[in-house]
């Protein structure tokens, strides 16, 4: 299908120390898609000390700094960018090859919101059973890795991120598209990094997420979220 020129993506990716990575990321990125779909990649930093927002402008993208935390990072970057997409990015996660034609087809066929299908780049088969549930079209199956497309227009009538959410801002804000709009997930995987279950253990990790997923399908807030998280995840 043939793309109008006047419908372009925006690329939020958030950082925070994210040197080792971003240079080949940025790279990828240019090398997978088309510089015509592209309006811009902006790379929102929350304090790198490693250089990071440097190595990103040398390679192209827009840097900003921001005050740390994902939710208040990907907001800032919706504010500044100028596409008519939004597409939000974690630093180590990679899309499919000619994601943003994917992308910008789905739009174009009325998807106003969506995301990839997952994979881990492992071959740990623990982690490919989880990732295989990505492509089930339920908010439970739904988290920030799989990365997410959405209008921009979407974006600023539904508030974007709550910033109160440490960490699951992703999930929380997925959660509210599928009450307000047809979210789809597209049928390519994006390969995202297994590096914090190999750093805490695979088995532990999961455990330790789907506890948190239950507390918040109970009504625990963002700030008890986050104790959880920064006593059995971040300690």
């Amino acid at each position: 299908m043939k793309l109008s020129n006047s419908i372009s993506l925006s690329i939020v990716i958030p950082t925070l120390n994210e040197a080792d990575g971003i240079g080949d990321l940025l790279e990828y990125i240019k090398a997978n898609s088309s510089p015509k779909n592209i309006k811009e990649i902006i790379v929102v930093d929350g304090g790198s000390t490693d250089g990071t927002p440097i190595l990103a402008k040398t390679l192209g993208a827009k840097t900003i700094s921001s005050e740390m935390g994902r939710a208040k990072q990907m907001n800032k970057g919706a504010e500044l960018a100028t596409g008519h997409v939004l597409y939000f990015l974690h630093a180590d996660t990679y899309p499919p090859k000619d994601f943003d034609v994917f992308i910008l087809n789905a739009v174009h066929h009325n998807i106003s919101s969506g995301c990839f299908r997952m994979k881990f780049d492992t071959s740990k088969k623990f982690l490919r059973f989880f990732a295989w549930f990505s492509r089930i079209n339920n908010r439970l199956c739904r988290g920030g890795d799989q990365s997410l497309f959405i209008l921009k227009d979407l974006f600023r009538k539904t508030g974007g991120f709550n910033e109160k959410y440490i960490i699951y801002e992703d999930t929380e804000f997925i959660a509210r598209l599928y009450k307000t709009t047809k979210f789809k997930v597209l049928p390519q995987h994006v390969v995202t990094s297994a590096r914090k279950y190999e750093e805490i253990g695979t088995f532990k990790l999961q455990y330790h997420f789907g506890i948190i997923h239950l507390k918040n399908l109970l009504g625990v807030g963002p700030d008890q979220l986050y104790r959880y998280y920064k006593k059995n995840i971040a300690s």
